[in-house]
């Protein structure tokens, strides 16, 4: 069409009205990017509710459950043992499990194949678990996606477990005289593991140990143990100090180990009567009032006074010869 050789003029744009501040929220973006884990269309998301909703049916949730401690940040530092490795060792070790978690489209090698045949065979609930959840389950530890709740240890109490083991032995229920070892100040899981090993293999009848500033039954102290924390009960004591002289009052003789002992192991002469051989660390050994609610500190004859003996090693020797004496009477 003709436009009769005037060109079209278009006219400035003037000044216009604004907004009034209605159009800033679309200038302002949507903020940060959300997790995978918190979009419900994502994979992670719904990997995430399915690890929760397990949890809720099975009780392993740390409020559920109520065994879960309260870490930072609100994490959970239940009891687990993580890691290819460590996992299918204390599978083999018969450690008691809630659960074997297993990550979402995991990597197959023959300890995760060993792994998840050991926990069949046992009947554990194998949950298959995304990695944020077992990223917060182990507090971001490196876990190889694989990850085993160990539920927490059922403590008997010490005078109860005392009470029970006197009364059997004196009506012929139980062969050989009560013999229980205590704990004073030891830390170590691996050296309470130890220690419940050598009970177990010299009859005794439970291992005691503080509520405060002692080791309890962890992961490390069942695989150390060898299967035999199965076998033999740890008890808890509010107060050893208390316990030790409800001991006394039953009849059971306190003896404490220590190097500058009232008697030496060989010269024991109590050895066939009910016994509580108390350990202490191997740093600071009994502590003073321990050491005052003992009837006999026996100490354990060793060639170089330079060397020492560590807490499980002194048990398993003074077990071995309380154990010999009874058996020769």
């Amino acid at each position: 069409m003709a436009n009769n050789g005037r060109r079209s003029v278009k006219a400035k744009k003037g000044p216009t009205i604004g907004t009034g501040g209605h159009g800033r929220k679309a200038l302002e973006g949507k903020g940060p990017t959300p997790k995978a884990e918190d979009r419900p269309y994502h994979k992670a998301h719904k990997s995430k509710q399915l690890a929760e909703r397990s949890a809720a049916k099975r009780g392993t949730g740390a409020r559920s459950a109520g065994a879960a401690k309260s870490g930072p940040k609100g994490r959970a530092t239940e009891e687990v043992v993580t890691g290819r490795n460590s996992v299918v060792e204390a599978l083999r070790a018969g450690i008691p499990a809630k659960a074997l978690h297993i990550a979402i489209r995991i990597e197959m090698d023959d300890r995760v194949k060993e792994s998840l045949k050991l926990a069949a065979e046992r009947g554990i609930p194998l949950l298959e678990t995304g990695k944020p959840e077992l990223d917060r389950m182990t507090d971001d530890a490196i876990h190889q996606g694989l990850v085993l709740q160990i539920p927490p240890y059922d403590y008997a109490d010490a005078y109860e477990l005392a009470e029970e083991t006197v009364d059997k032995w004196k009506k012929g229920h139980i062969g050989n005289a009560p013999l229980f070892v205590a704990l004073d100040g030891i830390t170590d899981p691996r050296n309470l593991g130890a220690i419940i090993r050598s009970v177990s293999a010299f009859s005794g009848h439970g291992v005691i140990v503080p509520e405060r500033r002692s080791v309890g039954v962890t992961a490390s102290a069942w695989k150390t143990s060898a299967g035999a924390a199965v076998r033999v009960p740890v008890a808890r004591a509010s107060n050893l100090n208390s316990a030790l002289k409800q001991f006394k009052n039953m009849g059971i003789f306190v003896l404490g180990l220590d190097g500058d002992g009232d008697v030496s192991l060989p010269d024991l002469t109590l050895a066939t009567e009910p016994v509580c051989i108390v350990v202490g660390s191997e740093g600071k050994g009994l502590s003073r009032l321990v050491r005052e609610n003992c009837d006999q500190i026996v100490s354990i004859p060793i060639d170089s006074a330079m060397e020492s003996l560590n807490a499980s090693m002194a048990v398993g020797i003074s077990l071995y010869e309380v154990s010999r004496q009874r058996a020769t009477t």
